[in-house]
């Protein structure tokens, strides 16, 4: 606080990301700063690699800036440097780093003289399905005395910080992601797909996510073509929401199979919200999840979502719809057949729909995440606990 003011100043946030492009660790970046009251906190993100200037758009708020540090591939540390003159210079309340390729940000943290330091799991990094790996857990064991609080997004992450990492439970907080309901709505309609794709007797799945190895297309995309060639006489569909290296490769999957009129590449949107609506059966095919912003998504829009048994997966689905929408990774079969449940009976597209958003809302508001935030943000004067 400023000893010559009579209101506190706002809390300022550094918050440090490997990148700031299209993803759901940046989108809940996004959702957390938009509902932050804007006269309670300032934020500066700080991009490891760099930031997508259309993605940035996305923050509504005047009081969040962005600094790059323009990271090359590799083991370079030229990087660091850069960050700690940053600091000096911005003096922020708090350092809130997320994922294991931005921990390193937090020893700068404490070099720079930065007391309140809170470091946040979403995910598994492709090297470290289910946090398998000893050299990552040996550093998060390092570092671990530096970290002022925890944010762990999925149970199974609470569990890795406690049991792997031995970590203090007190220090650990549980925030799962929420999710914006009024935006995602279900509002049933084919009028922002490519005309002629699909219409009201089409069955439209649908993903969205990054096209990289860990979000794993490929997998959904096997079991689609198996699904469209065994089905002739329904109009299947499968909307591809997203860009990325593997783009070429699932292209070619689609054009070896002859089946470009049945699969549309939207590419990176910012109209996701739109895009869900035009499906009827989300999947998400991913090697590793931490809680997936994309699943809420789809859920708040009344969407059945079927998802592989990884990372938070579990934590969202409803329970009574567990053994048949979840599936094991890269299990062809079982991924079809989950499909296929809607190809039999497609009145529980509409039946399920309503039950699910009842579930989303209740469970997953971006309100009640933005208080968790609020208490660990306010906490800040505490220093190392």
């Amino acid at each position: 606080m400023n000893k010559h003011s009579t209101s506190p100043q706002p809390i300022h946030i550094v918050h440090v990301v490997y990148s700031f492009a299209t993803g759901g660790l940046e989108n809940g970046v996004v959702n957390l700063i938009n509902n932050l009251p804007e006269k309670d906190y300032r934020h500066s993100i700080v991009c490891i690699t760099g930031h997508d200037k259309d993605f940035i758009k996305r923050i509504t708020g005047n009081n969040a800036r962005y600094y790059d540090l323009n990271k090359k591939p590799g083991k370079g540390l030229s990087w660091l440097f850069a960050f700690w003159r940053i600091l000096r210079t911005l003096k922020p309340d708090i350092v809130h780093s997320r994922n294991l390729n931005a921990l390193e940000a937090q020893f700068i943290a404490f070099l720079a003289g930065i007391s309140y330091r809170i470091h946040g799991e979403h995910g598994w990094d492709v090297n470290d399905l289910g946090g398998t790996n000893e050299k990552y857990q040996k550093i998060r064991r390092i570092l671990k005395p530096l970290i002022s609080q925890y944010v762990a997004l999925s149970n199974e992450a609470v569990a890795y910080l406690k049991d792997k990492i031995s970590v203090n439970p007190q220090k650990i907080n549980h925030i799962c992601n929420g999710v914006d309901t009024t935006l995602f709505a279900p509002n049933k309609n084919r009028k922002h797909l490519p005309t002629g794709f699909a219409d009201d007797t089409s069955i439209v799945f649908g993903t969205v996510g990054r096209l990289a190895e860990v979000k794993n297309q490929a997998f959904l995309l096997r079991a689609f073509l198996r699904l469209w060639q065994h089905n002739p006489q329904l109009k299947l569909r499968l909307v591809i929401v997203g860009d990325g290296i593997l783009a070429d490769l699932l292209k070619e999957m689609v054009a070896g199979a002859n089946a470009g009129s049945a699969v549309f590449f939207a590419g990176n949107r910012s109209d996701v919200n739109t895009l869900l609506q035009q499906m009827d059966v989300f999947v998400l095919p991913s090697l590793a999840e931490g809680v997936s912003n994309t699943i809420l998504e789809a859920m708040a829009t009344g969407l059945p979502v079927i998802a592989t048994k990884v990372g938070g997966n579990s934590d969202l689905i409803l329970t009574e719809l567990q053994n048949s929408h979840l599936v094991e990774v890269n299990n062809d079969q079982q991924l079809i057949l989950a499909m296929q449940q809607y190809l039999d009976a497609p009145e529980y597209i509409s039946k399920n729909s309503k039950l699910i958003r009842e579930h989303c809302v209740k469970n997953f508001s971006l309100v009640s995440m933005v208080n968790r935030y609020q208490e660990i943000y306010q906490n800040n004067n505490k220093g190392l606990l």
